[in-house]
């Protein structure tokens, strides 16, 4: 069994820097991947609203609880707020509805998934969820307020944002009473985000890593969008002087730069591979190898709702 070391949060909370990743996950095959995760040591569960399948989770989580492999209280359940429910009196309703989903008293994070308020257009596709966004002008900061709310009430332990720019993370900073303790961003070796995460760490707010391998699955990808290879040479022959596959080399790449990777799968043995990344490290010059991939090379650019308020890829450096 392998567990990942803990991350400390800047309200003194704690956070393994791994967890598994759940959207695109089917019912039914989420439960057994998740159930799966927890009996070879993994305790961090990065969920959404929007992914559809908090249930199903839950009953994983609650089935490795009452078995007793896991105390509730070992594991860390992560779920986001979806952008229709931006306004501060929706908040903690909703947060108290994912609760329900999983059947839990309480999330360890509840994030804003994003920064950009919508309003509720017909039936919402987990596939495609900005297909026909229409935004409202809604003040994150207002967002916020409700989010501190969860706190105060005790049904997050810890709250925080997820693809905020450095502009945002500062505007929420300025004016939250309790600060967000993660910003979960796309980082990859094709958008490695440096200047991000160190303008995130500078002010004790730790870097969550969605899609570390480029999100390959992406139901929106186009010709031409950058793919990162996973055959890459480079990256094969990284991996064979560690004894490692190129995910290993990647996820061990994302440690390095000091972020908390949650890759995504529903297999056994990927699942058991992607935390098995603890016991090397990679030297100096591999880890320059893998930077030289950087390109701004991002896959999940939500291009629906880019000239809605608060879009945040457009008009600032990161």
């Amino acid at each position: 069994m392998v567990k990942a070391p803990l991350v400390t949060l800047n309200n003194g909370l704690t956070c393994p820097q791994l967890g598994l990743g759940t959207w695109l996950s089917a019912p039914g095959e989420v439960q057994r991947a998740v159930k799966h995760a927890i009996d070879i040591g993994y305790r961090h569960f990065d969920c959404a609203m929007l992914y559809g399948n908090e249930k199903e989770i839950g009953e994983g989580i609650r089935e490795k609880i009452a078995d007793g492999t896991v105390k509730r209280e070992e594991l860390f359940i992560v779920t986001k707020l979806w952008n229709t429910f931006h306004e501060r009196e929706k908040v903690v309703p909703t947060c108290k509805k994912s609760l329900e989903n999983f059947g839990l008293d309480y999330l360890d994070l509840y994030l804003i998934h994003w920064p950009v308020a919508e309003k509720i257009h017909g039936e919402l596709d987990i596939h495609l969820p900005f297909k026909g966004a229409v935004g409202i002008d809604y003040d994150y900061v207002d967002t916020w307020k409700g989010m501190e709310g969860c706190v105060q009430q005790g049904i997050a332990k810890s709250i925080g944002l997820s693809n905020f720019n450095s502009k945002q993370v500062e505007r929420v900073l300025q004016n939250a009473t309790i600060k967000p303790v993660m910003n979960q961003i796309e980082v990859t070796p094709n958008l490695n985000q440096r200047k991000l995460i160190k303008f995130c760490m500078d002010r004790d707010v730790k870097i969550t890593a969605y899609s570390p391998f480029g999100s390959p699955a992406r139901p929106w990808a186009k010709p031409g969008d950058p793919v990162l290879k996973l055959d890459d040479p480079k990256l094969v022959n990284i991996g064979k002087k560690y004894e490692k596959t190129a995910c290993q080399v990647i996820l061990r790449y994302l440690i390095q730069l000091g972020v908390i990777p949650i890759p995504k799968s529903s297999n056994p043995g990927r699942i058991e591979q992607n935390i098995d990344v603890f016991d090397f490290k990679l030297s100096d010059e591999d880890m320059k190898i893998v930077d030289s991939f950087n390109c701004n090379g991002r896959a999940v650019h939500a291009e629906e709702l880019k000239g809605l308020p608060h879009y945040p890829f457009e008009g600032v450096e990161f």
